[in-house]
C-alpha cells in the first residue's frame, strides 16, 4: 500500500500526463487551421473572449486574413459564405451540434430552436412556418400597427418637444434602447397571443423579462460555447439548480406564468379558433407542451433581436446626415405624392428604395445576432479551404465578418453607406428604379450581397422562421419615426452602450426628440 502523500502525487503526476497527451492530441487534430496558439488545445482563450462581450471585435481581425479559423480545440469559425452554405445545406449535411440542446429554456424539454434531432426539427418547423410566415394571420400587419401607433404617440406626449415653441417645459430624452425592446416585446405578445401587455404604456419591464436577459444570457453564451462548461452545466441536477421552473417569480418563467393559462385555454374542448400565432400552432398539431416553448422562443427571438436592428440602424441613419437627409426626403415625397399611407404597409414601404437600401445596410453592418451556433463534420470528414476537417469537428459562421467582406461589399464594406445597394444614377424624385442604369455587374454583385446578407437569418431547413415578420417591423418602423420626429444623440461622443453575448446588450441610447413640422 503507497503512502497517502505518494498516492496522491502519482494521480497528480497522471493528472498532468492525461492534460498535456489530450492537449497534443486536440492541436494535432486540427494543426492546418490558424488561430490563436491557446485556443488550439484549451477553452481558456475563447471562454475569455466570449466574456469580454466584444468577440465580434476581437475575431474580425483574425477572419479578415483567413476565411476559416480555429477558435478551440474542436471548433472552427468561417466567414466564407460558400462554407456557410455548405454546412447549413443538405448535399453535404452537417448535423446540429449539442450547442443547440445546451440552449433549452426548461430542463428537458425542446423548442424548435433547441432541437438537434433534423427529422423532429422539420416536423416541428413545419407546424410552425405558417404562423411565422403570417400566412394564416390575416390581421398581422394591423395589430403590429396598433402596436407601433402606441409608441409614436409614448414619444410625441412624454419625449418630443416643439421646435415652435421652445419656452415649454423641456421634454426628458428618450432611451431608444429600452423604448425599442418595449415595442418588439409588445409586438410579439400582440401577434403570438392576440394579447397587449402594455410594455409601452408601463413604459417598464414589469416581469423583469429585460433582467432576466441582462443576468443569464452571458452565462449561457459561455456555458454554450465551452463544452467542458457544457458538460457540467448540462448534468441534470446542475441544469435544474440553474434554471429555475415555472415558480420562479421573475424573467421568462413570469411571462411563462402569464402565457401558460393563455395557451391552456387555446386547448379546452370547445376553445374557439384565434388568428394569431398560437392559433396556428393549434391547428397544425401542437400539443400544449410545445407551444409553452414555442412561447419562449418567440418572446427572446423575436424581441431582443429585432430592437437590435431597430437601434443599431436608427443610431447609424442619425450619425449621418447624407443618409438621415436622403431617407427623410424619400418618405416625405412619398408622403406628398400619396403613395404611402398612415402608417404605411409593409407593401409600400418596399416600392421606397432608399428605405429598402437602409434595411439591408443596417442588417449588414449590424448583424442582430452573433454567437456560433456550431453544426458537426458529418462522418467521413470533409474539406474545407482544401484542408481536410476530421468527423465530429464543430463549425460555425462568425456573423459580423462575412457581412463586412471587401470583395463582396467594396473597400468601403466598414463604412454605412446604403448607396452601394442601388445604381448609381438613382436619386430621389428621380426615374424609378427599373428604369436606372446599373451598369456592367451592377445587378449581379448587389444580387450576390442580399444573397450574403440574408446569412444573418440562417441558410436552409434551419433558416429563421420568423424573418417575415421582422421585416415587417423593420419596414413600418423607420419611415413612421422619420415622418413624425426628428433624432438627435444627447452624447454622440458616447451614443450608446453595446456588448455582444450571442444576442447583444445595448442600453442607454439617448436621443432628444422634437416634432418635425
Amino acid at each position: 500500500m503507497l503512502p497517502t502523500p505518494t498516492l496522491l502525487q502519482g494521480l497528480a503526476a497522471l493528472s498532468v500526463l492525461y492534460y498535456v497527451i489530450s492537449s497534443i492530441f486536440a492541436w494535432w487534430r486540427l494543426r492546418a487551421f490558424k488561430g490563436p496558439f491557446l485556443a488550439s488545445f484549451s477553452y481558456i482563450w475563447i471562454l475569455r473572449v466570449l466574456r469580454s462581450g466584444r468577440h465580434g471585435e476581437i475575431l474580425r481581425p483574425i477572419l479578415e486574413n483567413q476565411t476559416v479559423t480555429r477558435i478551440g480545440p474542436n471548433e472552427l469559425i468561417t466567414s466564407d459564405p460558400s462554407v456557410i452554405r455548405r454546412i447549413h445545406g443538405t448535399r453535404k449535411f452537417y448535423p446540429r451540434s449539442n450547442w443547440y440542446s445546451i440552449n433549452r429554456f426548461i430542463p428537458g424539454q425542446d423548442s424548435m430552436f433547441s432541437l438537434v434531432d433534423t427529422a423532429a426539427h422539420d416536423r416541428v418547423k413545419s407546424q410552425t412556418s405558417p404562423g411565422y410566415s403570417g400566412k394564416e394571420i390575416p390581421g398581422l400587419e394591423a395589430q403590429v400597427d396598433t402596436v407601433l401607433a402606441a409608441m409614436i404617440a409614448r414619444i410625441r406626449s412624454k419625449y418630443a418637444s416643439d421646435p415652435l415653441n421652445p419656452s415649454k417645459t423641456p421634454k426628458p430624452s428618450l432611451d431608444m434602447a429600452e423604448m425599442a425592446q418595449l415595442f418588439t416585446l409588445d409586438t410579439i405578445m400582440k401577434i403570438a397571443f392576440s394579447e397587449d401587455f402594455g410594455f409601452i404604456e408601463s413604459e417598464s419591464d414589469p416581469f423583469g423579462y429585460l433582467e432576466m436577459v441582462t443576468e443569464s444570457v452571458p452565462m449561457m453564451t459561455c456555458v454554450s460555447n465551452v463544452p467542458p462548461l457544457a458538460r457540467i452545466v448540462t448534468t441534470d441536477w446542475v441544469f435544474r439548480l440553474l434554471v429555475p421552473d415555472g415558480k420562479n417569480p421573475r424573467g421568462i418563467f413570469k411571462i411563462m406564468r402569464i402565457t401558460r393559462p393563455i395557451i391552456t385555454k387555446r386547448f379546452l374542448p370547445n376553445a374557439p379558433p384565434q388568428n394569431d400565432m398560437l392559433g396556428s400552432f393549434v391547428r397544425h398539431g401542437l400539443t400544449e407542451s410545445q407551444c409553452n416553448n414555442e412561447a419562449i422562443l418567440q418572446v427572446i427571438a423575436g424581441s431582443d433581436t429585432s430592437a437590435t436592428v431597430i437601434r443599431a440602424t436608427l443610431l447609424y441613419i442619425i450619425t449621418c446626415p447624407r443618409v438621415y437627409h436622403t431617407l427623410q426626403s424619400e418618405i416625405d415625397l412619398a408622403i406628398r405624392e400619396n403613395r404611402i399611407s398612415a402608417p404605411v404597409t409593409s407593401a409600400e414601404a418596399t416600392t421606397l428604395p432608399y428605405l429598402q437600401a437602409v434595411i439591408m445596410e443596417g442588417l449588414r453592418i449590424h448583424p442582430p445576432f452573433n454567437s456560433f451556433p456550431f453544426k458537426e463534420v458529418p462522418p467521413g470528414g470533409d474539406t474545407i479551404d482544401g484542408k481536410f476537417v476530421p468527423a465530429g469537428t464543430r463549425v460555425a459562421a462568425d456573423f459580423v465578418t462575412f457581412p463586412r467582406l471587401k470583395h463582396i461589399f467594396g473597400e468601403d464594406a466598414d463604412v454605412f453607406r446604403p448607396e452601394r445597394w442601388l445604381p448609381p444614377s438613382w436619386k430621389v424624385g428621380g426615374p424609378p428604379l427599373d428604369e436606372c442604369e446599373w451598369g456592367e455587374g451592377g445587378r449581379e454583385r448587389v444580387a450576390e450581397m442580399r444573397r450574403t446578407v440574408d446569412l444573418v437569418f440562417g441558410y436552409g431547413r434551419f433558416a429563421c422562421a420568423g424573418k417575415w415578420v421582422a421585416f415587417l417591423e423593420l419596414n413600418k418602423t423607420f419611415v413612421e419615426l422619420l415622418r413624425y420626429f426628428d433624432f438627435q444623440l444627447v452624447d454622440p461622443t458616447k451614443p450608446w452602450e453595446s456588448k455582444n453575448y450571442s444576442l447583444f446588450m445595448q442600453k442607454n441610447m439617448w436621443l432628444k426628440v422634437a416634432l418635425r413640422r
